[in-house]
């Protein structure tokens, strides 16, 4: 089935996630998709802005559980995949990228020379929070369910998401989130400043929002994309290298093996301090 689907109406561009039976949850296959979809929107003709949205009941519900229950049995996500599943490896890096594919499929939104908006609906944790913090703009549910979810699952966000919340919110509250990896509401994400605007029809305000972006003369808007992106890009590089280097430790250790097992056996975790 297709994992990504791309509509034209006029100049907007809307991309939907398109794995509703698992509520657009990341396995290998997807996360190549929508990079491979963000990579077609850079050049993609006549688009002045993109909405990027999840079929279903919500927008990404973050790792599909395959990936849990791989990391489970001492996987390593930032090593070099097999031949058979090399692109599709989340923790492949291109020669001379910047970003692995799990980090390419947030960031990529910031390559893309026109504003993306994400609408978020249901469910937006972890990778699934990632992706959508990676939009120019969100406008969110207020009932929909947040979470920096990665701490749960004994991993650190890795998908530029240490970035962006920097950019986003002050360092307290985005140690607040990450540390108690806590599910909140869209309604809270939008007074922490997650969530640019709070709705209750946020796909229909999306599309609203980009017709009154592409009624603005399209060189205007791209160039100011570009300055904006200019400074907040700044340090990107390194940044997620870092997030490369800290989740490549962290993966397959007894401490993360056993955040997941705990949470599919429905326990308390028992965890080991750090010598």
């Amino acid at each position: 089935m297709a994992r990504i689907q791309i509509e034209r109406t006029d100049q907007i561009a809307t991309l939907w996630l398109d794995r509703p039976d698992k509520r657009n949850a990341l396995d290998g296959e997807q996360f190549l998709a929508i990079a491979e979809a963000g990579e077609r929107l850079k050049t993609e003709p006549g688009v002045r802005a993109v909405v990027l949205s999840g079929e279903g009941a919500s927008f990404c519900a973050g790792l599909d559980f395959s990936s849990f229950q791989a990391m489970a049995g001492g996987g390593d996500s930032d090593g070099a995949p097999t031949a058979d599943d090399r692109r599709s490896s989340p923790g492949y890096l291109a020669p001379g990228a910047i970003t692995h594919l799990g980090q390419q499929v947030c960031w990529v939104w910031q390559e893309v020379p026109v504003p993306v908006i994400a609408a978020v609906h249901g469910h937006a944790l972890g990778g699934g929070l990632q992706i959508a913090l990676g939009a120019d703009i969100r406008i969110v549910h207020p009932d929909t369910q947040l979470s920096v979810r990665e701490v749960f699952w004994g991993l650190v966000p890795d998908m530029t998401g240490t970035f962006v919340l920097s950019k986003l919110v002050r360092p307290d509250v985005a140690k607040e989130l990450t540390f108690t990896a806590r599910v909140f509401s869209g309604e809270e994400g939008g007074r922490l400043g997650l969530a640019t605007r709070v709705s209750t029809t946020p796909y229909d305000d999306a599309m609203a929002l980009a017709r009154e972006i592409a009624a603005n003369s399209p060189d205007a808007v791209r160039g100011s994309k570009e300055l904006f992106n200019l400074q907040f890009a700044d340090g990107a590089a390194a940044q997620f290298a870092d997030e490369r280097r800290v989740i490549g430790g962290l993966v397959g250790t007894p401490n993360q093996v056993e955040c997941v097992m705990a949470s599919f056996e429905k326990r308390t975790p028992v965890f080991t301090d750090p010598a």
